[in-house]
């Protein structure tokens, strides 16, 4: 049972981190080293709960926060931008997964592939979910809104993965329907573009 909690924990923390990196591993670092229902004490994982280590993540997300509410908010999710926060958050997926299970001595390295792909997930969810709010907002309501939306919801999907770790799947479950939903939508646009040529 222990290890089956210990990958759902996982599952929803990459899922979360895939969401927005910064605060997502903040919470869950801080609350592993609180000792609240996870910890990576004498695992080679503990960095993620130094004080370092959240340190960083406080500045991390505070930065991105100021960049998304000003001008370089448009930017921030255009290339190269984006791929930079989509790669660091593919690594800190994996590293919280990985060390999710390293707390019980189970292995790491699935982890580190698990981590990455429910990151993964999470960013090709709401990457184009955001997009589509950010393009029917007006610039000022998409600089206030989408950082609370994006940052909130990471945040409530790791807190919740953390203290009731089943409900990672279910994050992770409704992140696909997201993704799936989203391309539908795609599709769909697109089709109807055809049919006007």
């Amino acid at each position: 049972m222990h290890l089956a909690f210990d990958i759902f924990q996982g599952i929803g923390i990459a899922a979360a981190i895939g969401i927005r990196p910064f605060l997502p591993s903040l919470a869950a670092g801080a609350l592993a080293a609180a000792g609240v229902e996870l910890h990576f004490d004498h695992t080679s994982y503990g960095f993620l709960q130094s004080v370092p280590f959240l340190l960083v993540m406080v500045v991390a997300a505070a930065l991105l926060v100021v960049l998304d509410t000003g001008t370089w908010g448009r930017r921030l999710h255009s290339n190269p931008a984006a791929a930079a926060l989509g790669l660091i958050a593919l690594v800190l997926g994996a590293l919280f997964f990985a060390g999710s299970l390293a707390r019980d001595h189970h292995a790491a390295w699935p982890g580190w592939i698990g981590g990455a792909l429910c990151a993964g997930v999470g960013l090709a969810a709401a990457r184009p979910f955001l997009s589509r709010l950010r393009s029917r907002l007006d610039e000022a309501a998409a600089a206030v809104g989408l950082p609370v939306i994006s940052d909130g919801s990471a945040l409530l999907v790791a807190v919740l993965s953390v203290l009731a770790p089943p409900l990672g799947v279910i994050a992770l479950l409704l992140l696909v329907w997201l993704l799936y939903a989203g391309r539908g939508r795609g599709d769909v646009k697109y089709a109807g573009l055809r049919i006007l040529r």
